[in-house]
């Protein structure tokens, strides 16, 4: 099956040289979350809107369900939903009219069961008489997504959907999202929020600076970039790390009554034995011991601060 979104050579550059994209080849597959992130400033913005057709590429070729985003402009834009960072809503209408009016914007026929189910799964339904100018920003921010999916479509961009919402709208955004994952919806996403992509995403794309540098399924790259680290509470407190314990590389913390030591969990011997051993024979006791393995947030700053050299041979 051919991806949903097919993005080839796509670079974006402006008057006065600045280069927002640089060469971005990307597929995403029906059906799958994929999380794109990076700093700000880094071209996540700049991608969903070259892919929604807001900004015109320099050069590079989109497709979308199949349709190219610039011969087929009207096909390909009506399979995306796009819910933006910024509110551009009109405020003396209400919510059913927005919501309903967005649908009509695709030529998608009147299906009031369809708003209606939407307004519900956003908690909305009892807003949708209301004017956007007396809803919170909490519930203008429910009112995007809304909009977004008014039309049914097939790819769904969520960019910093969460960014300054409630606990609740989280939590009903990502129910949504699952719910919509399980009808064969594509979904992309940015968030500041990285303990969500973890939790959500199939696949997780790094931009820095313009570039993608790093595309891996979440697992595979958590795995393959992945560190773990041992600490070691000591019985007697360390004023430092003993000689006979410096090949290892080794952490102080907590005022001496912590060791840490970090290790590639992909490395063919990770020297967690003989650390052991050579702790016994230096009459260092430990009472406990904790394990913890990286984050992907460890992983993406690792990967957006390292030499670009470093970053293009992962």
């Amino acid at each position: 099956m051919p991806p949903v979104l097919s993005i080839r050579g796509l670079n974006k550059s402006y008057k006065g040289g600045l280069v927002a994209l640089k060469d971005i080849n990307l597929d995403i597959e029906k059906g799958e979350i994929f999380a794109l992130l990076g700093p700000n400033g880094a071209g996540k913005t700049t991608l969903i809107n070259a892919v929604c057709g807001i900004i015109t590429p320099t050069s590079g070729e989109i497709s979308a369900a199949g349709f190219d985003i610039r011969k087929d402009y009207r096909e390909a834009r009506s399979r995306i939903g796009l819910v933006p960072q910024e509110m551009h809503i009109d405020i003396f209408e209400t919510v059913w009219a927005v919501t309903t009016y967005s649908r009509g914007l695709f030529g998608m026929a009147a299906n009031d069961a369809h708003i209606e189910k939407v307004l519900k799964d956003l908690s909305l339904w009892d807003k949708r008489k209301t004017k956007l100018m007396e809803l919170s920003g909490g519930m203008k921010r429910r009112v995007l997504i809304a909009k977004a999916l008014a039309h049914e479509p097939e790819i769904l961009f969520l960019d910093e959907p969460t960014a300054g919402v409630d606990v609740e709208l989280r939590r009903d955004m990502w129910n949504l999202v699952r719910e919509m994952r399980e009808r064969g919806v594509t979904i992309i996403l940015t968030t500041h929020y990285i303990e969500e992509a973890e939790e959500m995403a199939d696949r997780v794309g790094v931009i820095s600076k313009g570039q993608l540098i790093e595309v891996e399924e979440k697992k595979k790259l958590m795995k393959k970039l992945g560190k773990k680290a041992i600490s070691f509470h000591v019985n007697e407190p360390l004023a430092a790390i003993p000689e006979g314990l410096k090949d290892w590389n080794l952490a102080l913390k907590d005022s001496g009554h912590l060791l840490e030591y970090t290790f590639d969990t992909q490395a063919e011997r990770t020297g967690v034995t003989s650390l052991v051993r050579k702790m016994g024979e230096l009459g260092i006791q430990f009472r406990d011991l904790d394990t913890k393995s990286s984050s992907l947030e460890d992983i993406f700053v690792s990967l957006v601060h390292q030499p670009k050299a470093e970053a293009e041979k992962v």
